[in-house]
Parts: structure tokens; C-alpha cells; sequence
């Protein structure tokens, strides 16, 4: 039997700087350098972990918990997850910053959910010298967590899955109300977005749901384009990992509907990635 084991870790808290102030402290699970997907340019993908929705076609379960953990398999075992103070993660990226701003890059915070551990972002962000900062979101938080670090941010990846209530919860666990509200704030932000829909066959690619999604944002402010993201199928084995069992309730072997029309029809850019 191949377990997860789950540590028991403070995150997000307040420590001493030693410059008379506090700053946060939070829990990644990974940091990925060069990445091209995550945003215009060249940039630095920071995975924070932790994450409120359980979606069905989550392809990174080792963001889920918000605390660091085991992941065993036949090749070993290895941590995952790793305690940063918001200075010494700041470090990190001011270090490359000269490298991403000469590739039009910068930095991604991505998951999990990194509006899960907001004030930690927040604090990130503040410390950064003149870096892009895209957060990659669901939009699943408080208005309050949203605003902290969306309005921090110089572009805005929302995913928006399903529209249905109903279906929603189903598929994520989770009431879609807050990330309705949100993304309603993200207009009155004035930040840039991108609506990135993830194409789950049968599920999020149908043509009911296509058509609410471009009917919920069409004519947004702020709005750059929809991103059709391709269905990732190499999700299981990371959750054999982490001793979860991976078990999708629709037919992942289906081809996605990567329809743009309802999107055309109504002005927007889009891009099947």
C-alpha cells in the first residue's frame, strides 16, 4: 500500500524579520524556472499548496493539502512541500528578476490555490524589484484574500470550469457563488485576465456549459481572451503517489469539444492550448 503522510505544519503565519517587523511565512511545493505556459514570456512558476476545490481532473493532488507530506512510490519517497518566509521566497525571484524582465517574463503563482495562502503571496509580492507578477487562480476565496492579491497582480489567470450550480459542486466540491463574486471584482480591479476553461470531456466541453461561460463574461472589462486549456490524462500516477486513488466519473478517453464559436460570437479572443 502506498501512503501519504501528512505532517502537521503552521503556515502562514506572522515571524520576526529582524528589521523591527513581521513577515509571513508559507508552504510551497514547487518552484519551476524557464516555464513558457504560465504567462507572456519567460517566467518562474511558484506552486503554493493547498487548495479548497476537490475537482475531479485535478492533475497536481500534491497541491490539495495544505501542509507538507510523503509521496512514496517504487523509485523512493520524497518530501513535497517546504516552508518560506515571504523574504527568503522574495530572494529567490529578485535573483532572476534581471533574466525574466530581458525574456518580457516573470513570475506565476499558481497551486493548489494560491489565494489559500493570500497574505503570504501578498507579502511576496510586495518584496519583489519591478517583476510581472500573473496569479493563476480558480477564484475560490474571500472577496478580502482575492483583492489582496489580485490587485497586487499584473495579469489575472481565472479558471472558470462550470457554470451549472449544481454540476459545479459536484464536479469541485464547492459552491460556485465566490468565484462568481470575484470575478465580478476583478472587473472593478482593473486588471488584466485571461478565463482559462480546462476541457474535461463531457463535463466542462459541453455546449451548454461553453456557451454560459461566454455568456457570463462577454463584454467584461479587463477581459484579453479565453484560453481552451487540452485535457491533461497524466493525472493518475501522481495520485498512486500520494496514495490516493484515481477514479474520474466520466469517460477521460473521449476526445474534448474545443469549441470557440460561442466565444467568436460574442467578440472574444480565443486560444486552444
Amino acid at each position: 500500500m502506498i501512503a501519504c503522510m501528512h505532517t502537521v505544519t503552521q503556515y502562514d503565519c506572522a515571524i520576526y524579520d529582524g528589521d523591527g517587523g513581521s513577515e509571513r511565512t508559507g508552504i510551497v511545493f514547487d518552484i519551476r524556472e524557464f516555464t513558457v505556459h504560465d504567462g507572456p514570456g519567460i517566467r518562474t512558476t511558484v506552486f503554493m499548496k493547498g487548495c479548497p476545490l476537490r475537482c475531479a481532473w485535478c492533475h497536481n493532488p500534491e497541491g490539495l493539502a495544505g501542509t507538507p507530506q510523503v509521496m512514496k512510490s517504487a523509485v523512493g519517497e520524497r518530501v513535497v512541500g517546504r516552508k518560506y518566509s515571504a523574504s527568503e521566497l522574495a530572494a529567490i525571484i529578485n535573483g532572476q528578476a534581471q533574466v525574466l524582465r530581458s525574456n518580457e517574463g516573470g513570475v506565476t503563482f499558481s497551486g493548489g490555490e494560491p489565494l489559500a495562502q493570500a497574505a503570504f503571496v501578498a507579502d511576496v509580492i510586495d518584496r519583489l524589484d519591478g517583476v510581472h507578477v500573473v496569479l493563476d487562480t480558480s477564484g475560490y476565496a474571500s472577496q478580502h484574500d482575492f483583492r489582496i492579491v489580485a490587485g497586487r497582480s499584473d495579469l489575472v489567470f481565472f479558471d472558470l470550469k462550470i457554470i451549472d450550480p449544481k454540476a459545479h459542486r459536484r464536479y469541485t466540491g464547492r459552491d460556485i457563488a465566490p468565484i462568481l463574486r470575484n470575478l465580478r471584482l476583478l472587473a472593478e480591479l482593473g486588471r488584466p485576465f485571461h478565463i482559462r476553461v480546462p476541457l474535461v470531456p463531457g463535463v466542462t466541453d459541453t455546449e451548454e456549459n461553453l456557451a454560459a461561460i461566454a455568456e457570463a463574461v462577454a463584454g467584461m472589462p479587463g477581459l484579453v481572451r479565453v484560453d481552451l486549456l487540452a485535457y491533461n490524462k497524466a493525472a493518475g500516477g501522481k495520485y498512486l503517489a500520494c496514495g490516493m486513488e484515481f477514479k474520474p466519473d466520466y469517460d477521460e478517453t473521449g476526445n474534448p469539444n474545443a469549441n470557440i464559436v460561442p466565444f467568436r460570437e460574442r467578440g472574444m479572443e480565443v486560444v486552444i492550448t
